[in-house]
């Protein structure tokens, strides 16, 4: 079991590495927030379990640091006030929680990433439709098919797989790439 994980890991990174056209997204992503950032934007994160922890993991590698000390960058992940979270989750819905603060927080030229293994889930739809509606960049980080997300994002980062813990793997992956993009353009060494 543990060698055939590894391997499965390993073969969806290598579909990944064959994907120029993803490659190229990456880079493209990379660059949309840059720009976010230059401009005194900020870059807002959202998902569900795995995908939750992810968003806050990225959030921190921009927030604070990545490779070297430099100065912080505005990223957040939506999920982290769980007071706010139960309370929208109750009086509304919990397919609202994330498009209720992207109202609030996100604004024009800001970026909103939204991970979803699926490309499905309601909560995260809805936030990119806000986030749109804002005109913010959306960025959606999805397996192959792209679910709804697909024709919902400005870039869709699918990763090549079917399988949640591989495309999850190759989310932090890519989100990795980008803040060590970001990082060094924003604050060259």
């Amino acid at each position: 079991m543990i060698e055939r994980s590894i391997k499965q890991s390993i073969e969806t990174k290598q579909k990944l590495l064959k994907r120029k056209d993803l490659l190229k997204n990456i880079q493209d992503v990379a660059d949309e927030i840059i720009r976010s950032f230059a401009n005194d934007g900020k870059v807002l994160f959202c998902g569900n379990g795995g995908s939750a922890a992810d968003a806050q993991h990225l959030a921190a590698e921009f927030s604070g640091r990545f490779y070297y000390d430099r100065p912080p960058l505005y990223a957040e992940a939506l999920h982290v006030n769980t007071s706010y979270l139960t309370a929208v989750a109750n009086d509304y819905s919990y397919d609202e929680v994330y498009a209720r603060l992207v109202r609030a927080k996100g604004r024009k030229g800001d970026v909103l990433v939204a991970i979803s293994t699926s490309g499905n889930s309601k909560n995260i739809t809805k936030a990119i439709e806000a986030a749109n509606d804002i005109g913010m960049i959306t960025v959606g980080l999805t397996g192959e098919s792209g679910g709804h997300m697909k024709t919902m994002c400005n870039w869709l980062l699918n990763m090549p797989g079917n399988d949640t813990p591989r495309i999850q793997e190759a989310h932090i992956l890519c989100g990795h790439i980008i803040c060590e993009i970001v990082e060094s353009t924003l604050f060259p060494r």
